[in-house]
């Protein structure tokens, strides 16, 4: 079975952030260039929200703000939903499934060690499944 340390093992690169006096362009690109859906926001060591796409969409395009001049701080989502590493895949599926979230930060000990994003969590269930038919079809054949 997928865990939430093994998704974060597989990732490339590190965690990526911003500080919240970051500008939204300055996020946009660092998201460009790793072909993310969101950054973590740190005020140093300490998680003060999320920037995602959707952020962007909603808070600076359809309100006509300029992503030059605005800081991330500004339109981040704030209240941001965590989990542990020990939690399953499944209850972090079902945890953005209700909360209507793409990406969740990955925490011990209120030191961020990661984010997953629905992506990651869809293809460890799959990964999962196809082993797990795997196993039943050399048990059925065997």
């Amino acid at each position: 079975m997928s865990t939430i340390p093994g998704i974060l093992r597989a990732k490339r690169g590190g965690l990526l952030s911003v500080p919240p006096t970051a500008t939204v362009l300055d996020a946009l690109q660092l998201m460009a260039d790793h072909n993310v859906g969101a950054l973590v926001v740190m005020d140093g060591d300490q998680l003060v929200g999320i920037f995602s796409e959707r952020d962007y969409a909603r808070k600076v395009v359809l309100v006509g703000k300029m992503s030059r001049d605005t800081p991330v701080a500004e339109i981040m989502t704030s209240a941001v939903t965590t989990v542990r590493p020990d939690q399953s895949v499944e209850a972090c599926m079902a945890l953005m499934s209700t909360r209507h979230i793409r990406h969740l930060p990955v925490v011990v000990e209120n030191r961020v060690i990661g984010i997953i994003s629905i992506g990651d969590v869809v293809q460890a269930v799959i990964n999962d499944q196809k082993f797990m038919i795997e196993q039943l079809e050399q048990y059925v054949h065997g």
